[in-house]
């Protein structure tokens, strides 16, 4: 009996071990949270795939249209680029007669861009041309049922630069090097042109500008006027800055409010080479005999353009025989100017035009008494003649009473940002050494 009990419970103890190690097994499986069984994961999202929108190409979706981007090739025409994308004579000659109030299409030159849009299809025929003559106009060709031509134009944004730099070789190189251009360089060389004798500056000397930059889409286009100017040379500043009189044409003015340039221009020719000076005695090329000349002889290629030295009223555009084509214009009570031997007279030129300073009236030429193309330039002062070349030139208007504290407040402006402007470079060590060696010496003194 007792073994019988024994070995019941130990076929009982057996069969308990059993079921608790498999229990524990199911229990450790269906919770164990180890890095080697994880909870179920959520089944991932379907992806969502957006569609972008076709780009806007000045104001033209593209959606159902293929884009082509071109450049006019030389000789290529309107007709020759539309006629490659399914379009018939008959409607380019249509087009191209309603475009003449919009925008000559003769004036498609070589190099500039274009766009076809065009459509999605094995003809690919077009539907919109745009044409691009500058970096600021457009003109957009509507191709679709009655056509359409309209010139835009991008929106232009004007963005305040300032640049400074120290004279190396020439003003040329160092308004470049510090990342100005060469339209930059005549506009400033223009402004100085009565104070600064340019082609003697000196290494050391340094300069400062402040002007508008033009910008589309980012991109410099070109610039706007210069809005201030600082220049020393051999140690003595001049200030230019920029103003608009009330009344009177703006103008470029110094620390004093003294106009930068003269009433009139030193030369009436921008290029060109004195061949025959003012003189009481000269032998005549063509009467062959000694006599006076009242004037002064700037030989120059024929054509070219004949500036008037200043502001004033046509008294005579007329020819005669020793003179041939001439202008004659009076600038005020005081002051006359006559050119000589012109090829002919620009545009609007005639007696009783009102003139400007640097205006074209006519051109280089050598009818009359002449023996070639050049230009007789006289010069009357109080009704006598005089050397051109010699004569005291007076200064333009100064600023006027009335805008005196106008012009002081602008001028305050831009001298402070002027100031503000860093020179770098060894120049500018060498410059601030030299400017505490005064400071030094004047405290001494």
């Amino acid at each position: 009996m007792f073994k019988r009990s024994v070995g019941l419970a130990i076929l009982i103890a057996v069969s308990l071990f059993v079921f608790i190690t498999a229990a524990q097994t199911i229990s450790f499986k269906n919770f164990n949270f180890s890095s080697e069984e994880k909870l179920d994961e959520p089944e991932p999202e379907p992806e969502v795939t957006v569609k972008k929108p076709a780009p806007v190409i000045f104001g033209i979706p593209t959606d159902t249209l293929e884009i082509l981007e071109g450049t006019v090739e030389r000789g290529e025409n309107l007709s020759q680029i539309l006629a490659s994308f399914n379009i018939s004579p008959v409607t380019i000659d249509q087009l191209a007669r309603k475009s003449k109030e919009v925008f000559d299409v003769r004036r498609i030159n070589a190099k500039r861009n274009y766009i076809i849009l065009h459509a999605q299809d094995s003809a690919q025929t077009a539907r919109y041309f745009i044409y691009e003559p500058n970096e600021v106009e457009y003109v957009i060709y509507d191709l679709n049922g009655e056509l359409d031509v309209r010139l835009e134009k991008r929106e232009v944004e004007i963005v305040e630069r300032a640049i400074a730099g120290f004279i190396e070789r020439s003003l040329f190189e160092s308004i470049l090097a510090a990342g100005g251009s060469p339209q930059l360089v005549n506009h400033f060389a223009d402004i100085y042109a009565w104070r600064l004798n340019l082609s003697r500056l000196q290494p050391g000397d340094h300069f400062k500008l402040i002007y508008d930059e033009k910008q589309v889409n980012g991109n410099v286009i070109g610039f706007g006027k210069i809005k201030a100017a600082y220049f020393e040379h051999e140690g003595k500043p001049l200030y230019a800055i920029a103003f608009d009189q009330e009344g009177k044409k703006g103008g470029y003015y110094d620390q004093d409010g003294k106009s930068l340039k003269k009433a009139f221009l030193r030369e009436p020719l921008e290029y060109s080479r004195i061949s025959s000076r003012f003189t009481m005695n000269r032998f005549h090329p063509v009467q062959k005999r000694y006599k006076p000349h009242l004037g002064t002889d700037f030989a120059a290629p024929r054509g070219t353009p004949i500036r008037t030295v200043g502001d004033g009223v046509v008294l005579e555009a007329s020819y005669t025989r020793g003179n041939g084509y001439y202008v004659k214009i009076k600038h005020n009570k005081t002051y006359t100017t006559q050119y000589l031997h012109m090829s002919k007279f620009a545009k609007g030129i005639k007696r009783g035009s009102r003139v400007s300073q640097g205006q074209t009236i006519g051109y280089v030429g050598s009818t009359g008494l002449a023996t070639g193309p050049h230009l007789c330039y006289r010069f009357w002062k109080n009704g006598r003649q005089v050397d051109a070349l010699k004569v005291q030139l007076p200064s333009a208007h100064p600023i006027e009473k009335k805008n005196k504290d106008a012009f002081e407040q602008v001028k305050s402006e831009l001298e402070g940002k002027l100031m503000a402007i860093e020179l770098k470079g060894l120049q500018q060590d060498l410059l601030a050494a030299d400017q505490s060696r005064k400071k030094l010496d004047e405290d001494e003194v």
